[in-house]
């Protein structure tokens, strides 16, 4: 084995070795009577991998891995999103780049360069998902636009039209001017922005009053078509029916009474404009008012209010409309207001609702089935807590608009003849049968909504609608792992569509994870600068590489220089290579329950540690087997009886945790027991036990079968180093496994559990760590062999005295371990406790009294001096206004250290001072 644990080496060595053996393949435990599956979220084509990837990613794995070794029948399906919108601007950039569009080339030849470019570069968070170790079944991957992807949604969208459920319609939608579509809510982004509050004068026809109303968009008065009040307001029931004479335009509309409209807020008199805000649209509805449109679709003012403003930009016909009305003084007053503003994710530019044609999912009929599925407990959220979530969106749920006005995705299979009937079909051919011989036909040119085939994916990918074997075999699935951010937007419909199509849930468990943040919390995003890449964390990156990836495409000069100076104070020397296994072992113990995740380096860097010390420890006990017979039939040490019995009881915990979804209290289980009871207990009690020919050979075949059980443990979590570990277990012990992915998980052996040796042990443990104690207080060298006596002891600690001299004299570094009568005096001692025993470290010719107060009373002063320092910093108000908070809670956690050593050395200085 090689001396230092080298991970770049051995994760390409495994990779190539995995998938060469075809070890991730679902066929694999085909005679199992049970199956597992996972459906991977399918991540965008177009798109790399982030940190909620890899997070996700490992969860997944980790329970493929699992059960996989458990014998079941497993398959983690993987595939890619195509991603509509955000893979046609990536083309479209490149078209822009030659300066043409896709309108230059049309639409056959578009879609042929998007299919071009996923072929040469749509490979990239796949290729990233193996640098992860991700065992999904890669002969299995799919891609939404698939053949037989596509002639599923085309057959569920002909299903759900001939039912009733599939109309189209003129709605109002969130509409992107730039991309000129309808957008879903996942792709808006609503942040506060500064704005202003504009209060207008509308004149009461055939008076010489006004009411007051305020808005925050005030072109949109163009198409106003009413101004409600609440019925109860008593200042305006006495207009309740009359008009008003909209500004700017020579209509009249109606004063309209509705309950909605809040009476404390503002003047309590609402403009109502239908066709330009969701909420308006349904009053609108429900007093049947007019529904005017004054926007084109890439947001200028059109000519169906036949205005002066037909032409204008939204933004310049605003400027122009509060001018002119303050030149009839009917603007009342301006005041600055603070909004949230909808942006659209891919554009930045303002969200308008709009009124358009589009198709359109008839929704409530799918969602009740989909309520009682989690209700009844067919489907189980995990934590329950998001069941709420779910019922609160699902029991309020809107019709859904599935159509978007762009070129790449699964078409509308609809085609229409020129008097505007429609006819839904799988093909023109079918379609053209519908209508007629002779009867010209033109399909719908817009595609759907990417998460309509995406709520397809559970069964789409198995081979539905033909019955195929893995479809039979793996659905309904296992479980889901997915964010809480689209649990409306996939989960849910996911649900409905599996419901409705293939008559049962598509997953039993739905694990929402939580979002992983920053170290101080802060979401990660390209404008904070905070933004963690998983490779970059895997493979290390330089301070000058990591500056670049940061400010690159920023196009505001402060802002990066902002984030600059904080990347170079955050990484001055870059960041280092920490290798999968450690990122892998940092996620799985950030997979708690909570809704969201501070990520912090210094976590990896322990984890890393983590595998550091499992390397050596493998190397240790592989150089003790060295050309050595392992004999499996041994007589077992009472050393060797007690880490056979905390390795039953850690597989029971990590089983437990397993079922209960808590990796990270699985994690947390599996590092207490390799770090502390193996590496810092076992593996030093079994050095003097090796010495000894009564129990060497039981101590070599427990070290191996620990270490053994231990990788195959932690395999899930770490699989790179454990395979490693592995096959250098083969050599030693002259085994040709394939693959530790081969083996099966350790089950619970229960009559290796001992109490007796557990409660032996124990008692040994509390001995020695007593003695290092008093070395520690006492500053006494480790190495320096003790005398001791003990006293007040009783049958049972002189038993366990007998039996583990030999360990306590190599592991404590005794000599000579005296028993004093309860009559007889200790000389001066230090001394500790084991139970009701005492022990008795005499300190003569051990240290110098005097010198050790000297050398105490000077720490407690240097510390002191520390204290003052810190403190003066953290009483500095200017400091605390200043500084990050980051900061500030470091200096905290330096004063906290700095009085607990004061703490401890004064303890010192007094038990030294009363000898």
């Amino acid at each position: 084995m090689e001396k230092t644990y080298n991970p770049k080496q051995i994760e390409a060595k495994f990779r190539s070795l995995w998938e060469d053996k075809n070890l991730f393949s679902s066929d694999s435990n085909i005679t199992s009577k049970n199956a597992y599956c996972i459906m991977l979220p399918p991540p965008n084509v177009t798109g790399s991998l982030h940190m909620g990837h890899a997070f996700q990613h490992t969860i997944m794995d980790i329970l493929t891995r699992y059960h996989r070794a458990n014998g079941e029948q497993t398959l983690w399906q993987p595939g890619t999103d195509h991603a509509g919108i955000a893979t046609q601007m990536v083309v479209e950039r490149q078209l822009a780049t030659q300066g043409m569009t896709r309108h230059d080339i049309g639409r056959e030849k578009f879609s042929q360069k998007i299919w071009d470019w996923k072929a040469q570069s749509g490979s990239t968070i796949t290729s990233q998902m193996r640098r992860l170790g991700s065992s999904v079944d890669w002969k299995k991957e799919r891609f939404t636009m698939d053949e037989g992807l596509s002639n599923a949604v085309k057959k569920v969208f002909i299903q759900l039209f001939e039912e009733g459920l599939i109309y189209r319609g003129k709605r109002l939608v969130n509409w992107d001017p730039v991309l000129h579509t309808a957008v879903s809510d996942l792709e808006v982004i609503s942040s506060e922005e500064q704005g202003s509050l504009w209060h207008m004068r509308y004149p009461i026809t055939n008076t010489n009053e006004a009411m007051i109303v305020a808005t925050t968009r005030p072109e949109t008065m163009l198409g106003d078509s009413a101004v409600a009040v609440h019925a109860d307001d008593k200042r305006y029931t006495h207009l309740i029916g009359k008009t008003i004479d909209l500004p700017l335009s020579n209509r009249k509309i109606p004063i309209i009474a509705d309950d909605y409209v809040d009476m404390e807020f503002g003047t309590g008199c609402v403009k109502i404009t239908p066709a330009h805000d969701f909420n308006d649209y349904e009053m609108g509805q429900r007093h049947h008012l007019d529904i005017i449109n004054i926007f084109t679709d890439d947001a200028k003012i059109n000519d169906v209010v036949d205005s002066a403003y037909t032409g204008m930009d939204r933004f310049k016909a605003r400027k122009q409309i509060i001018q002119d009305l303050n030149n009839q003084g009917l603007l009342e007053k301006i005041e600055p207001h603070k909004l949230m503003i909808p942006r659209g994710d891919r554009t930045n530019a303002v969200i308008e609702p709009y009124l358009t044609d589009q198709w359109f999912v008839k929704i409530k009929p799918l969602a009740q089935p989909a309520i009682d599925a989690v209700k009844n407990g067919d489907i189980r959220f995990i934590p329950e807590n998001w069941n709420k979530t779910y019922f609160n969106w699902m029991d309020n749920i809107q019709d859904w608009c599935i159509s978007r006005q762009i070129w790449w995705g699964h078409r509308i299979p609809a085609w229409y003849d020129d008097k505007g009937n429609v006819f839904v079909a799988d093909s023109l051919k079918q379609a053209q049968k519908q209508a007629g011989e002779g009867i010209t036909l033109t399909q719908d040119e817009d595609v759907l909504d990417t998460w309509f085939s995406s709520a397809l994916w559970p069964f789409s990918t198995l081979g539905w609608p033909e019955k195929t074997p893995d479809l039979s075999r793996f659905y309904p699935t296992d479980v889901l792992v997915t964010g809480f951010d689209i649990i409306f937007f996939w989960v849910a419909r996911m649900i409905m569509f599996g419901l409705k199509f293939t008559g049962e849930a598509p997953f039993k468990d739905i694990y929402i994870t939580g979002l992983i943040k920053d170290g101080q919390g802060q979401k990660m995003s390209k404008s904070k600068g905070n933004v963690l890449d998983p490779i970059d964390l895997i493979d290390g990156i330089s301070l000058q590489d990591l500056l670049k990836k940061r400010t690159q495409g920023l196009m505001q000069p402060k802002m990066a220089e902002k984030i600059k100076k904080q990347t170079e104070k955050e990484f001055a020397n870059g960041i280092p290579a920490f290798g999968t296994d450690a990122l892998r072992f940092t996620f799985t113990t950030l997979a708690s329950f909570g809704r969201d995740i501070q990520f912090d380096l210094k976590r990896v860097e322990g984890y890393r540690n983590f595998c550091n010390k499992l390397w050596n420890a493998s190397r240790f006990v592989l150089m003790k087997l060295e050309g050595e017979n392992t004999d499996t039939n041994a007589q077992l040490s009472t050393a060797d009886e007690w880490i056979l019995s905390r390795l039953q009881n850690t597989k029971a915990n990590v089983e437990k945790h397993l079922n209960d979804y808590r990796l990270d209290l699985m994690s947390q289980t599996l590092y207490e027991f390799v770090w502390h009871d193996y590496c810092d207990w076992y593996l030093e009690l079994s050095k003097p036990l090796l010495q000894n020919d009564t129990t060497k050979a039981g101590t070599q075949a427990t070290l191996i079968k620990v270490l053994n059980e231990i990788v195959t443990l932690l395999h899930p979590i770490i699989p790179f180093i454990t395979e490693e570990i592995f096959e250098q277990c083969n050599v030693i012990t002259s085994r040709n496994n394939t693959s530790l992915m081969t083996q099966p998980y350790p089950q619970v052996i229960h009559n290796l559990i001992s109490i007796k040796a557990e409660t032996e042990i124990k008692w040994l443990q509390t001995f020695i760590l007593g003695i290092r104690q008093i070395r520690g207080e006492m500053n006494i060298p480790p190495s320096k062999s003790l005398p001791c006596f003990v006293q007040n002891f009783n049958a049972t600690d002189e038993q366990y005295l007998a039996n583990n001299i030999s360990i306590l004299n190599s592991v404590a570094k005794m000599h000579n371990i005296n028993k004093l009568s309860t009559t007889e005096q200790a000389p001066e001692s230090a001394t500790a406790l084991v139970n009701d025993m005492k022990i008795f470290i005499p300190l003569a010719g051990l240290i110098d009294k005097n010198q050790e107060v000297i050398r105490l009373n000077k720490e407690i002063e240097k510390l002191e001096k520390q204290k003052s320092q810190f403190e003066g910093k953290l009483n500095n108000e200017n400091f605390i206004k200043g500084a990050p908070k980051a900061i500030i809670n470091i200096e905290k956690e330096r004063l906290a250290k700095t009085l607990s050593a004061i703490f401890d050395f004064n303890n010192q200085l007094k038990k030294i001072s009363s000898l």
